[in-house]
């Protein structure tokens, strides 16, 4: 009787864990970035724009700034940089693929661009 009672314990257990992080969506470690850190941690000189030779020093691809560079001033802008995570969050969705678990690993292309 006792280990019928610990495993309907643990089996609740489980049940409830399991909900609760379907709830909370994925674990820290695979949640994308806001952008606004990963501007911060990108914009090394802090003048509040990434140009290229910052762009390229995290690891980004030298091809992929002007597809972010949506003004062509030669420098992202916080308000580029969301937009190009909403524009890849959206295609995600229309694909099927939902919001991507994080963003690509640094020096990867984002994916759908």
């Amino acid at each position: 009787m006792r280990r019928m009672l610990l495993a309907a314990l643990a089996t609740c257990a489980t049940v409830a864990a399991g909900a609760a992080l379907a709830q909370e969506g994925p674990p820290p470690g695979m949640r994308m970035p806001a952008p606004e850190d990963i501007f911060k941690r990108w914009d090394t000189n802090g003048d509040g724009a990434v140009d290229k030779a910052e762009w390229t020093a995290a690891g980004r691809p030298e091809d992929r700034f002007a597809m972010i560079d949506a003004n062509k001033d030669g420098k992202v802008a916080l308000d580029e940089l969301k937009a190009a995570f909403e524009k890849m969050r959206q295609r995600r969705m229309q694909q099927g693929d939902g919001p991507p678990p994080g963003p690509p690993p640094e020096g990867a292309p984002p994916q759908g661009n």
